[in-house]
């Protein structure tokens, strides 16, 4: 979705934020939010594979993967209804009166809608250009300054957000899940632990920091605490020494004597600011605000779940 953003140059003022986590009646999270004067407009994405029924009697997602398992989900149509509710209660309780809409995006063209939700858009990224570029000319409702104020001051609400694990939120099971450190430059998943860092058979690449993004996979499909246990059989190493030392190199939280020791992951949420390409940007931590056309972004993580990369099933 951020790469669909980045590469498309609008003709107006606009301002993209991704992963935005804010508080109003409750907490709730906004996946992209595209900010104009004139209207914000909401993008639920969604990256479930298989043939999707969105079912019109029940706020509910109904999966059929290609071996005949049928699989339930929260409604992503209802979940963007919330969104857009909350996110007008926040604009207002913050003094600002701004139209709010949405769609749901789905991530991969494979994904067949067999059912269509009655009163929500449906969406594949490849569309999502046209559609802005299309809705109807709103009348503007704040000018530049007010425009840079709201995103600041969403910048500034931004609320710590701990993502709830991916093989919870897809219904995959552990054994689904493929283990190992991943080359960053040939994506082989099971790079060798050796002295200094880990080696790929494959290309020949050598990076000593390859646990670190393996690591962070497991908080992002496991969430709670890792054992050292669960660092030797995620990474494919022996040695528990090693673990331990990999584990303590991640400034991560611990809590437990020596042999019952856990780690537990905070993703925190850090200010830069940074000037790309003529347009000046603010990240804070996975957000990204762009003031300009061209949005910059911050790189994800992906599991590999199955024989597939790079796609939660």
């Amino acid at each position: 979705m951020a790469e669909v953003l980045r590469n498309y140059s609008f003709t107006f003022e606009h301002r993209i934020l991704h992963d935005v986590s804010l508080v109003a009646s409750t907490i709730f999270q906004i996946d992209s939010l595209f900010l104009t004067r004139r209207y914000a407009f909401i993008l639920e994405v969604k990256n479930i594979s298989g043939r999707l029924k969105f079912s019109n009697q029940s706020p509910q997602l109904i999966r059929t993967r290609a071996d005949g398992q049928v699989d339930g989900f929260d409604c992503p149509a209802a979940q963007l209804e919330r969104n857009v509710e909350l996110f007008q209660e926040w604009l207002l309780m913050h003094g600002f009166h701004l139209p709010v809409f949405g769609v749901v995006v789905l991530a991969y063209p494979k994904q067949i809608v067999e059912l269509a939700p009655a009163r929500t858009k449906i969406l594949f990224p490849s569309n999502i250009p046209s559609y802005i570029r299309n809705l109807p000319p709103y009348p503007n409702k704040l000018d530049a300054e007010k425009l840079d104020f709201l995103t600041a001051e969403i910048l500034r609400s931004h609320q710590r957000f701990i993502p709830t694990p991916l093989c919870q939120t897809y219904s995959i099971y552990k054994n689904e899940i493929q283990t190992g450190v991943k080359c960053n430059l040939c994506n082989m998943l099971g790079m060798e632990k050796f002295k200094k860092g880990w080696y790929c058979k494959r290309c020949k690449h050598h990076d000593k920091m390859a646990h670190k993004e393996a690591i962070k996979d497991w908080f992002l499909l496991f969430g709670d605490k890792m054992r050292n246990k669960d660092c030797r059989e995620f990474l494919h190493i022996d040695n528990p020494q090693t673990a331990t030392r990999l584990l303590q190199s991640m400034n991560l939280q611990s809590e437990g004597s020596y042999r019952d020791r856990s780690y537990s992951m905070i993703f925190q949420v850090n200010s830069l600011h940074f000037f790309t390409n003529g347009s000046k940007s603010l990240i804070i931590g996975s957000i990204v605000a762009t003031i300009g056309s061209k949005p910059s972004r911050i790189g994800n993580n992906h599991a590999t779940i199955g024989s597939k990369s790079q796609q939660p099933r």
